[in-house]
């Protein structure tokens, strides 16, 4: 595992034979606040992923301007398939050796694999329901059926537009993924006028020059699980062909790696909002910026979800969510966007954003 002036500062490594638990956490940085970060829970998760994720945390949470340093943490799982009473188990058995740790350096949340259930199970565990976030309702959490991330990546969407000179109530839109977050960007953007020319998802892309309604995306969506159910006036195509639509604005909301180098005169979009995490490389962006791209980087746009957290962390309600995301996501998108200026490296700029607010608190990670 790496090290540097920024972190990690603890790591810990837990087990438990009884019940077959190997688990990690890594708390990266906690010059703004105890380290936040969710659980994951996979079969190949090591030690090394969760520090990788728990710097992330802490560039995410600086970016997004919250209380909050970098954390992360990863359990082993028995397969692929788990019983809802197997991951209970694990999750209980972990919090337990988390005790002490939570919720005065670490608060939980969810992440792959992990759900407000297991979040339940975790703040049960340890009798504080300020162990984590992400739980259901009733113990004060904020649902993820709000759509806190897509609320974020509208808003980022809507002030890259008025920097890169589209009128968003004209705009032609392509999404890519329309899971929860591209599900809730696309029903913002539609509200405010964004024709939805192009969605994808695992099974294909539709496509309609006219645009598409929302209304029947969505029934598509509840009744065959796939946008290529849509019931409309649409050509079906190859989800790939998604990079490539003549439209303003691509926000991209699924798989990683998705524009490839040899990709980049592919993109006819103007504007590029990374609801997605890593959606390409440095080098794709930084190409695609050249060409007079403007990107919004994943960990300014997808922030809404971490600022979910930290509203119901605090004891908000989602109206207060909702004004928190839009004001974060709006100032920092524009910080962003200023300081690169046209053609100018967007993540580098975050980056150096998160590390100037880290350093600004950390009086043992000068350089």
């Amino acid at each position: 595992m790496d090290f540097d002036v920024f972190g990690p500062e603890f790591s810990l490594t837990v087990y438990n034979p009884k019940v077959g638990l190997k688990g990690f956490v890594v708390i990266d940085n906690t010059a703004l606040g105890p380290g936040k970060g969710g659980i994951r829970l996979t079969t190949s998760v090591t030690l090394e992923e969760v520090a990788k994720l728990a710097r992330g945390m802490t560039w995410k949470c600086a970016m997004a301007d919250l209380p909050f340093g970098g954390a992360k943490a990863g359990i082993v799982a028995d397969s692929d398939f788990m019983t809802k009473e197997r991951k209970a188990e694990l999750i209980k058995a972990f919090a337990e050796k988390l005790d002490g740790i939570v919720p005065q350096r670490y608060i939980a949340g969810p992440d792959m694999n992990t759900t407000q259930e297991e979040m339940r199970v975790f703040a049960e565990t340890l009798k504080t329901e300020k162990a984590c976030t992400g739980k259901p309702k009733e113990m004060g959490g904020l649902p993820h059926e709000l759509g806190s991330t897509g609320f974020g990546v509208f808003h980022a969407a809507k002030i890259g537009a008025e920097f890169a000179g589209i009128e968003i109530a004209e705009a032609k839109v392509a999404i890519e993924g329309f899971g929860n977050v591209g599900s809730f960007v696309g029903k913002f953007l539609n509200e405010a006028g964004a024709k939805l020319v192009g969605i994808s998802d695992i099974k294909g892309l539709v496509f309609c020059e006219d645009g598409l309604n929302y209304e029947k995306l969505m029934e598509a969506i509840k009744n065959t699980r796939s946008v290529t159910g849509y019931d409309g006036n649409a050509k079906l195509m190859d989800k790939h062909e998604i990079i490539g639509l003549d439209v303003d604005i691509l926000v991209t909301a699924a798989v990683p790696d998705l524009i490839k180098i040899n990709e980049i005169n592919v993109v006819k979009a103007k504007l590029i909002v990374e609801g997605s995490n890593i959606p390409m490389t440095q080098e794709v962006e930084e190409a695609l910026a050249a060409k007079g791209k403007v990107i919004i980087p994943d960990f300014v746009a997808n922030a809404g979800g971490v600022i979910s957290s930290y509203v119901e962390y605090k004891g908000g309600d989602a109206n207060e969510m909702f004004k928190i995301v839009k004001k974060k996501i709006t100032n920092n998108t524009k910080l962003v966007l200023e300081r690169a200026g046209k053609k100018g490296n967007t993540r580098a700029v975050a980056n150096e954003i998160a590390k100037e607010r880290v350093l600004k608190k950390c009086t043992w990670c000068k350089i």
